[in-house]
């Protein structure tokens, strides 16, 4: 739709203003607070923008909602703001109409303290009724942790939530703590027999409050927040934190500097699918085929090290471009390296596609429908398993990503086998691109000097698990006084339930491992 159409559709809806930028393809919609629903409902459901998330700033004197959507066409990426004196902290739910919107309510409700008028569950959420009470509201601005220690006053008559009521049905909890490397994360399962009726995964055990601890600090100290936070998906997180201060700083990359960012965020989602892929394939007790692509995820970290220094590709992200070179034979050499692990990929591949036992475990198995990926706000692998195709480089492309050819896999049976097929095409187009990026590799510098206004800006990142959106507003000396982070896992843990129930208990870990999750993204 063309821009002057949406502009005279909004102002129908009543009084709203409206300010769009044309090169960003940007717009932010504010609005009172009786508006704001009617406006994402008509974007969500009429409009087909894809509900990204939701920011809460509070000001010294008012509270401002930001309701972030993404779409195609000439208006990409939609704030709708709302505000509100800070006495007044009722909102009504945007979620009735939106229900991907679900969790960002009951986070802010739990954070800040907010009340969403008509949301059916809100409390016991981040902050856990079992380890603390209502009231607590760690990210205002006033909020002291040490009276909140001092003052915890946990319920000690906490029961697990419970839906079904039947002869014969009870809860199956697996977790907080589980042995090897899994993260603390507890689910509640209501079964009978040998099938999942209700699931309900409880997380955010180790709250860090990362985006608590940014406010006040200065954006080197803030990139390593945003650099660390999650640090299996680091260099794309830390990408999207650099780009919004570029922008506030005006400043655009070196085009060497956007063609090694594509290299370098490729190289991480290759390394990253080839650890999802270890994991169903152990989830599976294929032991062999596991070991297999253990020893290819190995190897491509031990490349990552070996070309920058860092396995996981920390300190390599900074405003304005990046913190060193990279020699251009031995990024030459790099396409070599992963070009060979491909290859032994497809041989695994082959394996698992013609293994009978291993098909039975994924075939309609954990299915989620396009039409729940979307409602439920699904990013990345598992919403496009789903057949929901949205990939912020070709909805929002930056770096270089728009000058090179790639496809976006989109499966859509919407099970763990579609998920699987997604993250085995994706490691492969992920070395297209590496190569792309090589081959047109420009001279000069690497960095551009970039020093951040003030204001707000935000940048949209497609993380190997999905979209990640990073939020920041920083004041005249260069400070956060607030920072939002958006991610994918927090998106996808929403609606990873429709996956594990009305299916086998024995299921269960299978599915886990087709989501690809991370619990570091939401604890923090």
């Amino acid at each position: 739709m063309k821009i002057q159409e949406l502009v005279g559709q909004v102002q129908a809806l009543g009084p709203i203003e409206i300010d769009y930028d044309m090169p960003s393809r940007t717009a932010e919609f504010r609005c009172g607070r009786e508006q704001a629903p009617r406006l994402c409902d008509w974007l969500f459901n009429q409009q087909d923008y894809h509900f990204a998330g939701l920011i809460v700033e509070e000001n010294t004197a008012q509270w401002n909602l930001f309701y972030l959507f993404v779409g195609q066409g000439e208006m990409g990426r939609i704030q709708v703001r709302t505000s509100a004196p800070l006495e007044e902290r009722r909102f009504q739910s945007v979620s009735v109409l939106v229900h991907a919107a679900d969790w960002h309510e009951r986070e802010a409700e739990d954070l800040f303290g907010l009340v969403f008028e008509g949301h059916p569950r809100l409390g016991d959420f981040i902050l856990h009724d079992d380890a603390w009470q209502e009231g607590v509201e760690p990210m205002r601005n006033g909020f002291n942790p040490a009276a909140a220690l001092s003052n915890r006053k946990p319920r000690r008559d906490w029961r697990p939530r419970r839906i079904v009521n039947a002869p014969g049905v009870f809860i199956m909890p697996i977790g907080p703590v589980f042995s090897g490397e899994a993260e603390s994360v507890h689910f509640q399962l209501e079964t009978i027999g040998e099938e999942v009726l209700r699931a309900f995964p409880r997380l955010f055990f180790k709250y860090r409050g990362v985006e608590k601890i940014a406010e006040g600090r200065p954006v080197d100290e803030a990139l390593l927040l945003a650099e660390r936070f999650a640090g299996a998906t680091a260099f794309s997180h830390a990408l999207a934190f650099c780009m919004t201060i570029e922008q506030l700083g005006q400043v655009e990359a070196p085009e060497r500097a956007k063609a090694l960012r594509v290299f370098l965020a490729e190289l991480e989602r290759f390394r990253h699918h080839l650890g999802v892929i270890e994991g169903i394939c152990n989830s599976t007790g294929l032991v062999v085929a596991a070991n297999q692509a253990a020893i290819l995820e190995e190897e491509a970290l031990r490349l990552a090290g070996t070309l920058t220094g860092h396995r996981y590709l920390f300190g390599l992200a900074i405003p304005g471009g990046l913190s060193r070179d990279l020699e251009d034979p031995s990024c030459r050499d790099a396409i070599i390296r992963v070009k060979e692990i491909v290859q032994h990929l497809n041989k695994i591949e082959s394996l698992l596609i013609n293994t009978s036992s291993f098909l039975d475990r994924l075939e309609e198995v954990g299915v989620v429908t396009e039409t729940q990926a979307r409602n439920y706000g699904l990013v990345g692998p598992v919403a496009r398993g789903s057949g929901y195709c949205n990939d912020l480089r070709r909805l929002q492309p930056y770096c270089a990503y728009d000058g090179f050819e790639f496809e976006t896999p989109c499966e859509g049976e919407g099970d763990g086998y579609a998920r699987l097929r997604v993250f085995f095409a994706e490691a492969r187009q992920s070395v297209r691109l590496m190569e792309q990026a090589v081959g047109v590799l420009p001279g000069g510098p690497i960095l551009s000097p970039c020093d951040s206004g003030p204001g707000i800006a935000v940048a949209g990142v497609e993380t190997p698990r999905g979209a990640s959106w990073h939020w920041v507003h920083i004041d005249d000396v260069g400070k956060l006084t607030r920072y939002r982070l958006i991610t994918p896992s927090f998106a996808n843990w929403h609606g990873f339930h429709l996956a594990a129930e009305n299916f086998a208990f024995q299921d269960f870990p299978i599915i886990l491992a087709t989501f690809g999750l991370s619990v570091a993204e939401n604890d923090r």
